[in-house]
């Protein structure tokens, strides 16, 4: 399993409007400069976001984005679902997959494990834990000569 760059900067968007949050709306020309993305890749994903509900937007000269909720509430599985679609490492372990082959293979279990290891990682990581994440490595900066 190999996540896309779509997934990679989703996560980095919803951590963008985290952290960048003043209760102002955030410019997509803004998160693209921060992020390193062009706009118009960025405006996809931000789409994508926006249909699920995950950010507002408002438009017009005043416009842009937030998050809809607080960050805490967003999981990285949730954001890589919904633009990497499922998370199993094999077809076979996708919802509604039908394999002839599951009541006599001896590698499902395995798949299984990663499975569950990979749902167990990016189902307990949160949007406000990236931002906690940042601010530590901030706090921890030696700036000092």
């Amino acid at each position: 399993m190999k996540i896309s760059t779509k997934g990679r900067y989703a996560v980095r968007v919803m951590l963008d409007l985290a952290l960048n949050n003043t209760g102002d709306r955030i410019k997509v020309k803004d998160i693209a400069a921060r992020q390193n993305i062009s706009e118009k890749y960025l405006e996809q994903i931000i789409s994508v976001l926006n249909r699920a509900g995950y950010v507002q937007s408002v438009r017009g000269a005043q416009g842009g984005y937030r998050l809809s909720r607080d960050p805490s509430e967003y999981t990285v599985g949730m954001i890589l679902r919904l633009t990497e679609g499922s998370m199993a490492p094999v077809s076979c372990l996708d919802e509604g997959a039908e394999c002839e082959q599951c009541d006599t293979c001896e590698t499902l279990a395995v798949w299984k494990k990663l499975y569950e290891a990979i749902n167990g990682v990016i189902d307990n990581v949160t949007v406000a834990d990236l931002v906690a994440q940042r601010q530590q490595r901030e706090g921890s900066l030696d700036y000092s000569i």
